[in-house]
């Protein structure tokens, strides 16, 4: 006997369409007015925060698009709809983030071989407005970024933006009371480890649940016991959790049950203590009797 049950709450994919279309306009906007401004001022910080702005516009894009993806009822071709375009494009994003750093890195190692002159003042000005547009753009995706990845992601690229103009402003600043032209690769490099440690966490984690591993926060060992100390079960295995998208995380499992299964009232009880003590959304449970002239062939924890 088998069951499975679904909860409709509020790890469920939300709808951000709002907050990714004001996300695109403002930053589509800025990347515009700082690369012009970048290349008239001859500064590599203000041109390397221009091209890692438009990998989050491109990452906000995407990010909007799997979010829409992932609402998408199921079909005879995808019976889980297509929610999990929403790890690809948390993956994509990580990925094409740390490939843009590349690039900013090469060219601030270049820079230091030969200074070359910038308009502090010039740096400041733009900056500081990128200080508020990434700021605001951040704060759209705040309320979503603890249950999402895909969303996550968008906040965390727009709240380091707003750190790295931060920087930017301060390079311009040093450069006018100093002149110092090694201040521009440097905040350069600086911006560069700020967008890895910013991205590395995201791309560990996106690359798990497209490997179908344990999404993070749910530790396999604690639903094991969970479901071990249920009344009447003497045995727990196939047992599996993974991510079905960036909110939502299923789980299979067989319960060894000697007596058998108690009613339709037991499984609907446990697929509710797991959403709640574990969140997991998708719960199909097998209850077998333990039946040795029938043994499961997929009893041992190692056997898939």
């Amino acid at each position: 006997m088998s069951a499975h049950h679904h909860h409709e709450h509020s790890h469920a994919p939300q709808n951000y369409n709002r907050a990714f279309i004001i996300g695109i306009i403002l930053n589509g906007g800025f990347v515009a007015i700082e690369a012009t401004y970048g290349i008239f001022a001859n500064s590599l910080a203000l041109l390397a925060d221009a091209g890692h702005n438009l990998s989050d516009v491109l990452g906000l894009v995407l990010a909007w698009g799997a979010s829409i993806l992932s609402r998408r009822p199921p079909t005879s071709s995808h019976t889980y709809g297509l929610r999990r375009s929403s790890i690809l494009a948390a993956l994509f994003n990580a990925i094409f983030l740390l490939l843009v750093t590349g690039g900013i890195a090469w060219e601030a190692v270049q820079r230091f071989r030969a200074p070359s002159s910038v308009a502090g003042s010039l740096i400041i000005g733009v900056a500081a407005v990128g200080i508020a547009i990434n700021t605001a753009t951040a704060l759209l995706f705040v309320s979503g970024r603890k249950n999402d990845l895909n969303i996550r992601g968008a906040f965390l690229h727009m709240a380091a933006d707003a750190l790295v103009s931060l920087g930017v402003v301060l390079a311009g600043i040093a450069i006018l009371t100093t002149g110092w032209l090694w201040f521009d690769p440097v905040v350069s490099l600086i911006i560069v480890t700020v967008i890895v440690i910013g991205t590395w966490q995201l791309l560990l984690e996106s690359v798990n649940l497209a490997l179908d591993g344990v999404p993070t926060g749910i530790e396999l060992v604690a639903v094991r016991t969970y479901l071990e100390q249920v009344s009447e079960v003497s045995e727990v295995h196939e047992l599996h959790i993974w991510a079905i998208s960036t909110t939502e995380t299923a789980l299979t499992v067989h319960l060894v049950m000697p007596t058998g299964c108690p009613n339709d009232g037991f499984l609907k009880q446990l697929c509710s203590e797991l959403h709640d003590l574990f969140a997991i959304d998708h719960a199909t449970i097998q209850v077998e009797t333990g039946d040795r002239s029938y043994p499961c062939s997929l009893a041992p924890h190692h056997q898939v």
